[in-house]
């Protein structure tokens, strides 16, 4: 083999390597994003970026021992990094996953400000008090609270991400759920019964 053809040889081989770890890791790497990021925009934006920063390490010779472990702790960087970036979401905005996983907007169950000045109001009164009920609960019932029913992860995705028993995670939600049905009632009742 002439000098000449070793530099490109080398780049191919190179390229095949990374074209092999792409094909191994992409899948497990996109199940680790999904469950942590909700959005499947965002999910596919860090994947190619988490993959476009071993090409570059590739290309500027950065030696990465354990290929499959530094793809996921860059992977869970660009999440962090994601997550400092973004500014919360309003409650109105938020979205709940259905059976069918499908997402829907909390805008779609109130009711609609084109209903008249009672529905505009129940409306208001109802964001309100949600929002000011979830803040009223720990920050772990919270979290468990939002995580399962706006986000529609599972306990057992939550249990793996967090380290936390899965028992736990339930009994969280459950106090979750009775502080803001206690809660939620008395408003309830004003809403159904003027």
């Amino acid at each position: 083999m002439n000098d000449a053809a070793r530099p490109e040889r080398m780049a191919f081989e190179q390229d095949q390597r990374i074209a092999d770890v792409v094909r191994r890791e992409q899948s497990r790497l996109r199940a680790f994003i999904r469950r942590r990021v909700r959005d499947p925009r965002d999910v596919d934006d860090i994947l190619q970026d988490v993959f476009q920063r071993l090409v570059e390490a590739n290309r500027l010779l950065m030696p990465v021992d354990h290929v499959t472990a530094w793809l996921f702790r860059v992977a869970s960087n660009r999440i962090t990094d994601l997550f400092r970036k973004k500014t919360p979401e309003t409650f109105s905005e938020q979205t709940f996953v259905t059976d069918d996983d499908e997402l829907l907007r909390l805008e779609d169950v109130l009711p609609s400000p084109d209903d008249g000045p009672d529905a505009v109001y129940a409306r208001g009164v109802l964001l309100e008090e949600l929002e000011l009920a979830l803040s009223e609960l720990p920050d772990e019932q919270r979290e468990v609270f939002i995580a399962h029913e706006l986000e529609g992860r599972s306990f057992k995705e939550m249990s793996a991400a967090s380290g936390v028993n899965l028992n736990t995670l339930l009994s969280r939600k459950r106090y979750a759920v009775l502080h803001l049905r206690e809660r939620l009632q008395r408003i309830y009742d004003e809403l159904t019964n003027p």
